[in-house]
């Protein structure tokens, strides 16, 4: 595919890592595996490698990114911690929780990342290769999921090609990613409330955002488009229909045959991908159960459904 760059495909060992790493720190865009979805890297700290990855994507300038961290010595630099945000960073991380802080004013990162706010959405990924490559570089990562804006998040380096060959410098390649459902995005506030800006992997008790204004990534309505009508909720296939199943109900693509929660969380994005390619015109979802992390999959599936505004 033509684009700007020829995009590597990197290996995940030493000296793939190596590459990426060296990429990364001359303000580069890398795509790498994390526990959740592939993300789109660049250096925090550098106005031209963040507005890299507003090009790349497409993404509009008031969305702001998640930073990635290798420690909590590098958040703490970055942000500051309540004492209930300590209590959930030190349950959480690393893991699938973004945490939205107040941003501390010496941090020294882009301005595009927090998009004019003052907070900072911060996580510590998990995934042993991207825990690896934050060490290595020695920099916070900016990093979005690793797809044109709005579209389908990707769970593989296959997914990412799809949208962003030639448009990025490299793919980390880490395999499948376990999760398959982006990261649980918390604001802790100064009362010391806690608000879900997005449901994900990790299920809180806190109360749902409410407000109007754009505080993490994932809030926009429309969101995770596969390009074609998504209808939910759905039992009966129409002939035109790629079918999503679920449980009982059957399909082209079945989330979990057994009903199993986090196996549809991991096999989400992968349906919406194959149904996105298929000739068939909609596509069609069966019913899930609004519990447990049914709630973040209902969550973008919902935006899935939504047309663009």
């Amino acid at each position: 595919m033509g684009g700007k760059y020829v995009t590597e495909t990197l290996r995940a060992e030493a000296g793939g890592l190596a590459r990426a790493v060296a990429i990364l720190r001359e303000g580069g865009l890398v795509a790498v595996p994390t526990e959740t979805v592939y993300g789109l890297a660049a250096r925090a700290d550098s106005d031209a490698a963040v507005a890299g990855i507003y090009e790349a994507k497409g993404r509009p300038s008031f969305n702001p990114l998640i930073v990635h961290v290798a420690s909590f010595e590098q958040a703490h630099a970055l942000a500051e911690f309540t004492p209930e945000a300590e209590r959930l960073a030190e349950e959480h991380w690393p893991g699938p929780l973004t945490l939205v802080l107040p941003r501390r004013h010496d941090a020294g990162l882009a301005a595009a990342v927090t998009a004019g706010l003052d907070t900072l959405a911060l996580r510590m990924p998990a995934h042993p290769v991207m825990q690896r490559l934050l060490k290595e570089v020695g920099l916070p990562l900016a990093a979005p999921s690793a797809n044109r804006s709005g579209f389908i998040s990707p769970t593989t380096p296959a997914h990412v090609l799809a949208s962003l060959d030639g448009r990025i410098h490299a793919v980390l390649d880490g395999g499948e990613c376990e999760r398959g459902l982006e990261s649980t995005i918390v604001a802790v506030r100064a009362d010391g409330s806690v608000e879900v800006l997005r449901p994900g992997p990790i299920p809180l008790e806190a109360k749902a955002g409410e407000g109007e204004r754009i505080e993490a990534p994932g809030q926009l309505a429309s969101h995770y488009a596969p390009g074609k009508p998504v209808r939910l909720n759905a039992t009966q296939v129409a002939p035109d229909d790629f079918m999503i199943g679920f449980g009982a109900v059957g399909g082209d693509c079945t989330l979990s045959a057994s009903g199993d929660l986090a196996e549809a969380a991991a096999r989400l994005y992968a349906c919406l991908h194959e149904g996105a390619r298929s000739d068939k015109p909609r596509i069609a979802v069966a019913p899930i159960p609004e519990r447990g992390i049914g709630v973040a999959i209902n969550d973008r599936l919902r935006r899935a459904a939504t047309p663009p505004g």
